[in-house]
């Protein structure tokens, strides 16, 4: 399948000091891994909620391979802080299901946004304490171009869709917690793509 990829790279901040990307950059930023994603030979996806769920549903298209759903928390919506460390409010199974394709399969890790990397090396942690898989790789829509806190093993595979300054970035799927509409938030996006 052809994509017309959009150059995220022009993207700008919007009045408040954020950059704001759309559903069409999120698809696409997404769209343009799938080819080195196939080479990997996923056998399943695991999905940080809240941001790794809407990438991941897009993979899960192209890739023909099951989710699984976590939900890790690093930042604390009630302070607008980031947390000492990372909450785990939500694992998976292994036994049955597609749980039971992580032992021995090739596990793609999905989120949106590598910022600090504290939660994704959490989750390859935890998967590796776990369980057994062949092998682990990491998808993120969007690697801020900065020092990470976290790090990830040598023999993990990393994909980013697009490489991002460190700014803050506005994902579609939370415009309500900008204070925004669906419209509002992707006529904001627009203007910082132009």
């Amino acid at each position: 399948m052809e994509s017309t990829k959009i150059d995220l790279s022009t993207k700008t901040e919007a009045e408040d000091g954020k950059v704001y990307f759309s559903y069409e950059d999120i698809h696409s930023a997404v769209e343009s891994m799938v080819p080195s994603l196939a080479e990997f030979k996923p056998t399943v996806i695991i999905a940080i909620g809240g941001g790794g769920f809407i990438p991941a549903r897009i993979l899960r298209t192209q890739l023909k391979v099951p989710i699984l759903a976590i939900s890790l928390e690093l930042y604390d919506d009630e302070t607008n802080t980031t947390r000492e460390q990372v909450k785990c409010l939500q694992w998976f199974n292994t036994s049955a299901g597609p749980g039971a394709l992580v032992d021995g399969g090739n596990v793609l890790i999905v989120d949106e946004v590598d910022d600090t990397r504290t939660t994704l090396q959490y989750c390859v942690e935890e998967l590796l304490r776990k369980c057994k898989p062949a092998k682990v790789g990491v998808v993120v829509v969007h690697n801020k171009l900065k020092e990470k806190r976290g790090t990830l093993p040598e023999n993990v595979e990393y994909f980013a869709g697009q490489d991002v300054p460190d700014k803050w970035n506005c994902y579609p799927w939370d415009a309500a917690a900008y204070g925004r509409d669906i419209q509002g938030h992707e006529a904001i996006s627009r203007k910082c793509s132009s």
